[in-house]
């Protein structure tokens, strides 16, 4: 029997968490120990709900549990921010950091990601705060501080091996994102551009900038693109100007993943994964392990 959907466990010991849940039915294991699957029918919300119950505490286990539409389930396009999501850092904070005045930009960085302030004023004023910074501090920033977040690579990879197209887009400068792209293997790029005069940043920014609406058009431009539904669609993001293409991408039939979100973007989206790598946004899609492009 067909399955409407599955409920995805994923967890760095899944084996307890499959004792817990047998009751919902047969375990379909998509790497074993670590993530598997229930076939499951009703109403998703209510299964979520139940499952969530049955696992126990999930921050504790180190578990995410998510219900799963099996029609489509690998998506064909992936719209990805990259901050916190793709890379571990936020990069205009560890500028911030090199021109001393680190706690002054976090504090409006961690507001604007929680939906407190408007993201676009929000970034005209922290770059204005920057004038002056030498560009060597870009190259300090990306050499030491930009690191691809575990199974990065793997997931562009085995998601382009399945015919998928793929696009980071950022809130933040292109001078990064053009960088992470190649290090992280996306199809293509789409961010904000900083200004300089050749030896220091000069304190303005490219208009318009990419904040909220941009990523969801961004997501809107793929989809007709690439000739694709919004049910073919996976968006992936942590703050709250990835809300927009993440709800999107949900409410069409899609992946919207709040990937270890702020509240505000958990809360909101149709899909979490709050406690594992990039390599759990591939499971959450039924990839098994021998299907993973390892790189």
């Amino acid at each position: 029997m067909r399955f409407s959907h599955v409920v995805n466990v994923i967890a760095q010991d899944a084996g307890p968490l499959a004792e817990r849940l047998r009751a919902f039915g047969e375990i379909a294991w998509l790497a074993e120990g670590r993530a598997f699957d229930i076939g499951c029918d009703g109403d998703p919300a209510a299964v979520l709900a139940a499952a969530r119950q049955a696992a126990g505490d999930l921050a504790e286990l180190g578990a995410d549990v998510n219900v799963v539409a099996t029609a489509g389930r690998k998506k064909k396009l992936l719209v990805s921010d990259m901050e916190s999501t793709i890379v571990s850092c936020e990069c205009l904070d560890e500028l911030a950091a090199i021109a001393g005045i680190g706690p002054q930009i976090a504090a409006i960085t961690e507001r604007a990601m929680k939906g407190e302030i408007a993201f676009e004023g929000a970034l005209r004023e922290r770059v204005g705060l920057l004038k002056g910074l030498p560009l060597t501090a870009l190259h300090q920033v990306m050499a030491e501080k930009v690191k691809l977040i575990p199974g990065a690579r793997e997931l562009t990879a085995t998601m382009k091996a399945n015919g998928a197209r793929t696009l980071l887009v950022s809130g933040g400068f292109t001078w990064f994102t053009s960088r992470v792209k190649e290090m992280a293997g996306f199809d293509e790029h789409q961010s904000n551009t900083l200004h300089d005069d050749a030896v220091a940043l000069t304190g303005t920014v490219g208009e318009p900038i990419l904040g909220r609406e941009a990523k969801l058009q961004a997501l809107e431009s793929g989809l007709k693109r690439f000739g694709l539904e919004a049910s073919q669609a996976l968006a992936i993001g942590d703050g709250a100007n990835d809300l927009a293409m993440i709800e999107r991408a949900g409410s069409g039939g899609g992946l919207g993943v709040a990937f270890h979100a702020k509240p505000l973007v958990a809360a909101k989206a149709a899909h979490a994964i709050t406690h594992n790598d990039l390599r759990a946004v591939l499971y959450l899609q039924g990839y098994r392990e021998g299907e993973i492009v390892l790189l």
